[in-house]
């Protein structure tokens, strides 16, 4: 049928690899993207372009592509006219959102981004920094870089606009930031098209709802034990995370069964809580969906 392929694009470069760990975890095996730009996926109705970031949202609206996963500020930067259908918040080394700044050297005389009026500033993202200064009243000559923005300031401009994580690579080359121009997570988008498609919309609503259980799972671990019964209400008070367990009774008397989710970091603390309250049989196991 020609409505049971979805074509899905997925960024290549920085997010590549948390993106396909996302996809794995999610339940999608995709191999060969190191050697392809259309990489095979175990999923028939599925077919996958490996993009830069930059463009996907483009091909998503001229609907060369049905759907696919880009960071806000590329639907931004590029107008594209698509269905966002969620965000889906990771990064490429942590889970905090991307953050386009204005930046210039640590020993610059500008302080502010008024004074910024008539300067020059370098940037990726030409349509984002022109908006943001227009609105805030100021003209600055805002120009295309093609890359290693960073080494500009200041022979060459007098500030950039720029993206940045954790800000680290940008101290370490002292860097210094100014404002924060936009926030961005990837965000799921469709082409509005191929949204109004009963098949399509389905697909990509279960894809997005299993991408969201792995990320929603991240973190996190699943938690059982065997707990005597007269100690249920004191683990209850102690353990705020364990407040909405699951407790089923077991066949010998008095005893009952616990299963729950929580912070994988705060396992270390609750274990040994528990086996003090009697617990047996105590196992943690990892997540890979957590859907609610």
């Amino acid at each position: 049928m020609k409505n049971s392929i979805l074509k899905i694009g997925l960024p290549s470069g920085s997010l590549m690899e948390q993106t396909l760990s996302l996809f794995a975890k999610a339940g999608f095996d995709i191999s060969g993207a190191r050697r392809s730009y259309r990489p095979t996926v175990d999923d028939p109705e599925l077919v996958v372009h490996l993009l830069r970031a930059q463009e996907i949202s483009r091909y998503v609206e001229q609907g060369f592509l049905d759907c696919g996963i880009t960071g806000r500020d590329w639907v931004a930067e590029n107008g594209s006219d698509v269905a966002a259908l969620g965000d889906l918040p990771y990064s490429k080394a942590t889970s905090a959102p991307t953050r386009w700044v204005v930046v210039v050297p640590e020993d610059s005389p500008i302080r502010s981004i008024e004074d910024l009026a008539g300067k020059r500033v370098a940037t990726e993202a030409v349509g984002l920094t022109r908006e943001f200064f227009r609105r805030r009243g100021v003209e600055a000559d805002v120009e295309f870089s093609w890359g290693a923005t960073e080494v500009k300031v200041p022979d060459l401009v007098d500030a950039i606009v720029d993206i940045t994580e954790t800000g680290s690579s940008l101290k370490a080359n002292k860097l210094r930031i100014l404002e924060t121009i936009m926030e961005s997570y990837p965000v799921f988008v469709a082409n509005r098209a191929a949204y109004s498609d009963e098949w399509k919309r389905g697909k990509m609503d279960r894809v997005l709802l299993l991408l969201k259980g792995a990320l929603a799972a991240r973190d996190k671990v699943g938690l059982k034990m065997n707990l005597p019964q007269a100690s249920l209400e004191n683990l209850l008070e102690q353990l705020p995370a364990l407040r909405n367990p699951t407790v089923s009774p077991l066949a010998h008397d008095g005893w009952v069964a616990i299963e729950t989710v929580i912070d994988e970091k705060v396992v270390r603390e609750i274990i040994p809580q528990i086996k003090a309250l009697g617990a047996e049989g105590i196992i943690e196991y990892p997540l890979n969906k957590l859907v609610y």
